[in-house]
């Protein structure tokens, strides 16, 4: 055999080695699993978009509100702030219905929490117990503070001034509280927690 020839099957050999060894790799990558790619960014989970319904945050004097199968419309929004927290109430009016004047309240202390408040007469009631029953409900104080507020729309109070508040929460996400501005007289209200997706909001403008 000539030197030619064994030179011929020494690179045939050699390159027969080089595919098998490509095969082989490419065989070990691809049964590899594939690196983890970059985590998801933390998404919160009241984004305005996630909310069915509208956004309570947003709400503003002149928006629409259907909840329970009954429209409201908002006549004047009170935007409060006491320190560094801040949270809103809004006033509403039914749809052709008399009286029956209610409010929601909206804030994030942290996760976000509407609540349905109705008026209720105060009598001899007073925001001076631990412990309060109310129409077979029985409330525990909560909290007691005073926070500026500015007014926007038709509220009944001034453009700007103080509310002293008194905060009873109950069983099942039912709420009472005692509120007055400017050093007047208590006004008493009773509230219900308002189940995510049972409100849509109507943007006024």
């Amino acid at each position: 055999m000539t030197e030619t020839v064994i030179a011929l099957l020494l690179a045939l050999i050699l390159a027969a080695l080089a595919v098998i060894i490509v095969i082989m790799l490419r065989r070990r990558s691809a049964s590899q699993p594939a690196p983890p790619g970059p985590a998801a960014a933390p998404r919160d989970p009241f984004a305005a978009e996630d909310l069915p319904g509208g956004d309570p945050r947003a709400v503003k004097a002149g928006d629409m509100i259907e909840y329970l199968g009954e429209r409201y419309f908002v006549r004047g929004s009170l935007r409060m702030r006491e320190g560094g927290f801040t949270w809103a109430e809004h006033l509403l009016d039914r749809d052709g219905a008399e009286g029956g004047k209610v409010w929601i309240s909206v804030e994030e202390d942290p996760d976000l929490e509407v609540v349905w408040w109705t008026e209720r007469e105060i009598g001899d009631l007073k925001p001076d117990a631990k412990l309060l029953e109310v129409d077979g409900v029985s409330y525990r104080r909560d909290e007691h503070g005073t926070a500026t507020y500015q007014s926007e729309g038709t509220t009944g109070v001034g453009v700007q001034g103080q509310v002293e508040y008194v905060d009873y929460e109950g069983p099942g996400g039912r709420y009472l509280s005692f509120e007055r501005y400017g050093g007047g007289t208590w006004e008493l209200g009773v509230g219900e927690a308002v189940p995510a997706g049972t409100m849509t909001i109507y943007p006024g403008s």
